[in-house]
């Protein structure tokens, strides 16, 4: 999917790099820990050159990060010790936790071998509708879907419009007008039925990404058997919260536990906003996360951790290890704390 946030926070981490800020403000502003956030590892992903290609990792990377950061004082925990430090504030030295939304098959296959390597935890966040396939990669689809022609036709309640896919710049162009449509003007519940739509009118299967690259039932529950591993809850079908209804939202939040403890036997205590920015998540939503009874809750918001969010638990920054940012540079800076401010409009202590 198209991260929006990039450009704001490219800006912080150059300014935070090339003026030697990121060292010198470390002592005080670097927190007391970071939630590290994942989606694919692999070093093999099947379009390299894709838009969301920001979603990918290789697995070496990851080697090098946990690596690195334990060189550097990091402890790596579970989200269930990272709460509990937080809770303490920190005492007990710098930690991190690693985290993994939506459950991609290489998950287990690549990443799992880098953190048994170092004995790192990971917290990855299911969807039940992604697995079973009630939802969709809807932005994997939107790819294929642009990739698979050279024009398409968008219908809207506005009338129909010819988008011009004939040039790899052109294509991205596509693609950025069919997120803006699918997440700004289709109303949430409506969005996979006209993905579907516009998916089957071009050719293109609206099941084969979440097929090709996310792990079954089977996998999931052997994967959730593995020490390093706590499954957690990302809603039942990966919804926008913020563009339902209450009861809608409601719903997605709370009954994504019983699906999993009756697919996996273990009821979810840690829960993943879908998409986690402004536009996704706001005071409303975290009050569904608490009210479901969820220990901890993250967003996508760029933050370390502070002794602070001990009274907002249901609102956790993460800092995004992604394929914009494979440099060991970058994450230092990012830990360093002084980005948080600069991405934040100067909040320290970010939540929603």
């Amino acid at each position: 999917m198209i991260d929006g946030g990039e450009a704001i926070r490219k800006l912080a981490l150059n300014v935070a790099r090339y003026t030697g800020l990121a060292p010198l403000a470390r002592p005080f502003v670097g927190g007391i820990g970071a939630i590290l956030m994942l989606h694919r590892v692999t070093a093999t992903p099947e379009k390299p050159d894709s838009v969301n290609r920001h979603l990918n990792i290789a697995p070496s990377f990851l080697d090098a990060v946990i690596a690195d950061m334990k060189a550097g004082g990091y402890a790596f925990v579970s989200m269930d010790e990272a709460v509990e430090r937080i809770k303490a504030g920190g005492k007990g030295g710098r930690f991190a936790t690693i985290t993994a939304d939506d459950a991609y098959r290489d998950n287990m296959t690549e990443a799992l071998p880098v953190l048994e390597k170092h004995g790192a935890p990971i917290t990855i966040y299911v969807a039940p509708g992604l697995i079973d396939g009630t939802a969709d990669l809807w932005w994997d689809v939107v790819e294929d879907i642009v990739d698979a022609c050279d024009r398409l036709t968008l219908a809207t309640p506005a009338g129909s419009t010819v988008i011009d896919c004939t040039t790899p710049l052109r294509k991205q162009q596509a693609i950025a007008r069919l997120h803006t449509y699918l997440t700004t003007e289709v109303p949430e519940k409506e969005l996979r039925s006209v993905l579907r739509d516009l998916a089957r009118s071009n050719g293109v299967s609206a099941d084969a990404p979440r097929l090709r690259t996310l792990m079954n039932w089977d996998e999931i529950r052997a994967v959730a058997g593995h020490p390093l591993v706590t499954i957690g809850a990302h809603t039942v079908n990966h919804c926008n919260l913020k563009r339902l209804s209450e009861a809608d939202a409601r719903h997605e939040t709370d009954a994504v536990k019983g699906i999993l403890k009756t697919r996996l036997g273990i009821e979810p205590r840690h829960f993943a906003y879908p998409y986690g920015y402004a536009s996704a998540v706001g005071c409303r939503e975290v009050g569904f996360a608490r009210d479901a009874g969820y220990v901890s809750a993250v967003t996508t918001r760029h933050g370390v951790l502070r002794a602070e969010h001990a009274g907002f638990l249901h609102a956790l920054p993460r800092i995004s290890v992604n394929g914009r940012y494979q440099s060991l540079a970058h994450i230092r800076t990012m830990l360093s704390g002084v980005t948080t401010p600069l991405a934040n409009a100067g909040k320290m202590v970010v939540t929603v």
